[in-house]
């Protein structure tokens, strides 16, 4: 099979969560201890951080992996979804894996595949794992999927572990109460192994802390300071903090020196290849882009927004699931609001979300593509002279942003630079 039919195959097999929602999520890790059984285990033969959280664990752990990269370490890091290219999940010092591994693995696994039944997170799980060992990584950051007591990537004995954030999202999955998703999250402590908590409320920390306990995994907090950086927003400063914690923490095993540490932070997106999160694509006028999608996440982004104190345009695209009562009256206010469908099947069509909007009291507009949605935005914008004193921002999911950065790509926003 070439690359372009292994991953043909891999989307049509397997049930994958991005495309089909909950149906996709399996809720133990039988499948994955038989396929990494299978494989000889693999995640048993190199070194881990476990990163979980339902805001921040991207970027922690691309922030980990800078940092690792810039000291001369080999470092993996496994994260989801990817937005262009399949293999932004598995990286290795910042760069894509090879699309023949992607080949080479799945063929040497159709047989299992046909056996198991596995989901397409499991399989990618798997493919990472077997990658990092084959490479022998000197560490690798590992961010969970979904949740962390029956994730996937649950089944590594890491030396630390970091729980990012605590807030509502999939409560369908993971319960409708923070205690309940904290004790998820929570899932991925191990016996006698750290665990770094960021900022997160003293009730959800709690629930951490006792779980902790119960396993006699000491319990740290994320520093709380200002770091020099090139990522934008408060809760990314909570996010190096995190990083930072567990750095000092494994210093005798991965020793890191200040200034490597320092020159890494400001480089976070460019040494690990990292995107979609305040990701500026224009300066004038200034477009910005990131998959922010839930209720903590869109009101850190509206603060981010809100600083500027620009004029504001927003494109935005949600998924079927998303109850946009609680997202609406997060939202900053805006001269433009133009809705998209993303283009997955778990999208929501833009006709549903304008009229959600609409009992808000606010109007805004359905559009047929992403593509017209912002060529809209860009030619109000312009039409009213307000390219330099005006944000056009993209966001709502990860899959408007995929569709954002395909167009980009492909050449079809001249207009973006």
């Amino acid at each position: 099979m070439t690359y372009e039919q292994t991953l043909a195959y891999l989307y049509a097999k397997l049930p994958m969560y991005q495309r089909i929602g909950a149906s996709a999520f399996k809720k133990d890790l039988t499948n994955i201890v038989k396929l990494c059984d299978a494989l000889g285990n693999p995640q048993d033969n190199f070194k881990s951080i476990h990163v979980a959280g339902t805001n921040g664990k991207g970027s922690t752990s691309h922030i980990l992996s800078a940092i690792y990269q810039a000291q001369g370490y080999e470092v993996g890091l496994y994260t989801s979804p990817h937005l262009l290219d399949f293999r932004e999940r598995i990286k290795l010092n910042g760069e894509l894996c090879p699309k023949e591994f992607v080949i080479s693995f799945t063929k040497s696994i159709e047989d299992l595949i046909e056996e198991i039944q596995p989901s397409f997170f499991e399989i990618t799980v798997a493919m990472a794992f077997s990658y990092f060992a084959e490479k022998q990584v000197d560490i690798a950051i590992i961010e969970t999927g979904l949740g962390g007591r029956l994730d996937s990537t649950n089944i590594i004995n890491p030396l630390a572990c970091i729980i990012t954030s605590i807030s509502f999202d999939h409560k369908d999955m993971l319960g409708d109460s923070l205690e309940l998703i904290a004790a998820e999250k929570a899932g991925i402590i191990k016996t006698g192994i750290p665990v770094v908590t960021g900022n997160i409320t003293e009730t959800s920390l709690n629930v951490i802390h006792t779980i902790a306990n119960s396993k006699s995994a000491p319990h740290y907090t994320y520093k709380d300071k200002s770091f020099d950086t090139d990522l934008i927003g408060q809760h990314q400063q909570w996010n190096i903090g995190c990083a930072l914690s567990c750095i000092d923490l494994l210093q005798t095993l991965l020793p890191t020196d200040e200034a490597t540490v320092r020159r890494a932070l400001t480089q976070v997106s460019k040494i690990s290849n990292f995107e979609g999160r305040w990701q500026i694509l224009n300066e004038i006028p200034l477009v910005i882009c990131d998959v922010a999608h839930n209720e903590q996440g869109i009101s850190l982004i509206s603060e981010e927004l809100q600083k500027l104190n620009m004029n504001l345009h927003l494109t935005l695209g949600f998924v079927k699931d998303k109850d946009l009562s609680t997202i609406i009256p997060l939202l900053p206010v805006s001269q433009q609001v133009n809705i998209v469908k993303p283009s997955v099947v778990r999208g929501m069509e833009a006709e549903d979300a304008v009229e959600e909007f609409s009992k808000a009291g606010i109007t805004s507009f359905a559009f047929n593509s992403l593509q017209e949605a912002l060529n809209d935005s860009y030619e109000s914008i312009i039409r009213m002279n307000q390219e330099n004193n005006t944000v056009l921002f993209i966001g709502g999911s990860n899959f408007v942003i995929a569709d954002l950065l395909h167009l980009k790509a492909e050449g079809n926003l001249p207009w973006i630079s």
